[in-house]
């Protein structure tokens, strides 16, 4: 099965480190990210592989190879100017002609990638976007009225949301729907839900983390090191 893994940012929050490594193949023990991103995608059974490159793109080559290595086969594809995180997949078109994942190359997770797969299909979805429960802190207290009279006041409280978790299931028809250069994901399924495409939601609830600061890269190394990322 496919997968395009989306690998061309410059990862200007996890500076000076990506000044030399680009984020995907930043260290998490004795593997990159990336290797272990690819192995579980290969347990999952997805092992043809189209990396999405820009910056510093001849080290992913240099690193994977044709992916053989790893037991799977690897494709790359390199932006010759940023495309965003779904103008990439127009570079790959032709090589993309049945249902599809597309997943961020910063993104630690334990999703299981072949139940997203059969969710798709069983939902005949045309665009699958899986979201994430995550708490996020208000910086002041929240005060309920009625008109001037006060009902209630919570200090600070966590406001629970689905978020974007950069993992994505698609139809290959979808791909006519981006237009040439720079266009996200998330412009992508605004432009399906104002055509009446089915796009759908998968909640996960397992491991998952977003390596986009130095904070979240110090946890990942932690969590790989004492197991808890599974």
């Amino acid at each position: 099965m496919k997968v395009v893994i989306l690998a061309g940012g410059l990862g200007i929050r996890l500076r000076p480190l990506t000044y030399i490594i680009p984020k995907p193949l930043l260290p998490l023990g004795e593997k990159s990210l990336l290797e272990i991103s690819i192995g579980k995608l290969r347990g999952c059974g997805f092992d043809d592989i189209i990396i999405a490159t820009n910056y510093k793109s001849s080290m992913f080559g240099t690193y994977f190879g044709d992916g053989s290595r790893f037991k799977v086969k690897i494709t790359y594809s390199e932006e010759k100017e940023p495309l965003g995180t779904a103008g990439p997949l127009k570079l790959s078109r032709e090589h993309l002609q049945e249902p599809f994942l597309v997943i961020y190359g910063d993104i630690l997770t334990s999703l299981d990638f072949q139940k997203l797969k059969e969710f798709h299909v069983k939902n005949k979805s045309d665009f699958t976007l899986v979201t994430k429960e995550a708490h996020l802190p208000v910086r002041y207290g929240i005060v309920e009225s009625d008109g001037n009279m006060i009902k209630s006041i919570e200090e600070k409280p966590d406001i629970k949301n689905q978020i974007n978790a950069g993992i994505y299931f698609l139809s290959p028809s979808v791909i006519d729907e981006i237009p040439d250069g720079f266009f996200h994901m998330t412009d992508l399924a605004k432009k399906l839900i104002k055509q009446g495409k089915r796009v759908m939601k998968y909640q996960l609830d397992d491991y998952w983390l977003d390596i986009g600061q130095m904070q979240d890269y110090e946890k990942a190394q932690k969590d790989v090191e004492e197991g808890t990322f599974v």
